[in-house]
């Protein structure tokens, strides 16, 4: 009797490393270097939730390359999801122990601190169930992600993927969904704010005036400043409203009219 149940266990424990063996080459990650994915696996996951509170909805995303995504957003969701994003190669194993001290101080499963890297892996072809197997798994393909793709297409990737509200993928439907513009045109603080409700997006909204996203969003935006990524008074005057031009800033009224530049 014990050896059947031995071998039932061995059993188990083949089948279990088998399934999480498989991610070590499949999927072809190879391929993430020049297409874009039409859906991820967390959109599906999306949709199936959605069939299932009879809901008729589709994941809304629009794609735009790095360089149409505004430079002050791509700064504020690294600083507010991975600082260490450029430095690390896909793991921040300070993050993950303070996360799982954390865990244990709390006896609950969570293992926070994941990088942009694991976040990808996790969009791309996980769901957001947490569990040890998921988490395996996560590891095994951020590593993969991490040797076949540069930085920049990894930060790419998942600025266009990432989720920002109930339906909304990516950061173009996210802009023009909560700000009435393209990705290009987002201001550190809308760059902020945007990466503000990334912990969460189903619950926060961008737009919030007060509370955990507002004082989240002033947060990032203050390290923008202090790293000198953002000049306030340069951000004002470039976001501010235009004014009517003088006749001194504007055209000259009288074009064939002699111009005094000598000094009085």
């Amino acid at each position: 009797m014990k050896k059947i149940i031995l071998f039932f266990i061995i059993l188990l424990l083949l089948a279990f490393l088998g399934q999480i063996a498989v991610y070590l080459f499949y999927p072809d990650i190879s391929q993430l270097k020049w297409q874009n994915p039409k859906k991820t696996a967390f959109m599906e996951f999306r949709e199936k939730q959605w069939a299932q509170e009879g809901k008729r909805k589709k994941p809304h995303q629009i794609w735009v390359p790095l360089s149409q995504i505004s430079p002050y957003a791509v700064k504020a969701v690294i600083i507010a999801e991975d600082d260490k994003f450029w430095r690390h190669e896909g793991f921040d194993y300070e993050a993950i122990q303070k996360a799982l001290k954390k865990d244990l101080e709390k006896k609950a499963f969570s293992i926070g601190g994941s990088t942009i890297s694991q976040q990808l892996a996790k969009n791309l072809f996980l769901t957001p169930k947490k569990s040890i197997v998921r988490k395996i798994k996560e590891a095994i393909l951020t590593w993969r992600l991490e040797r076949q793709l540069p930085k920049r297409r990894i930060i790419e990737l998942y600025l266009n993927y990432a989720e920002w509200g109930d339906g909304i993928f990516g950061i173009e439907a996210a802009a023009r969904r909560y700000f009435g513009k393209p990705a290009a045109e987002l201001t550190a603080m809308e760059g902020a704010k945007l990466a503000a409700i990334l912990p969460n997006p189903l619950k926060y909204h961008p737009l919030s005036e007060t509370g955990y996203v507002a004082k989240r969003a002033e947060r990032i935006y203050q390290i923008m400043v202090k790293r000198g990524i953002v000049i306030p008074e340069y951000d004002e005057v470039m976001t501010g409203p235009a004014k009517e031009p003088s006749p001194l800033e504007g055209e000259i009224q009288n074009p064939e009219a002699p111009i005094d530049i000598s000094l009085p």
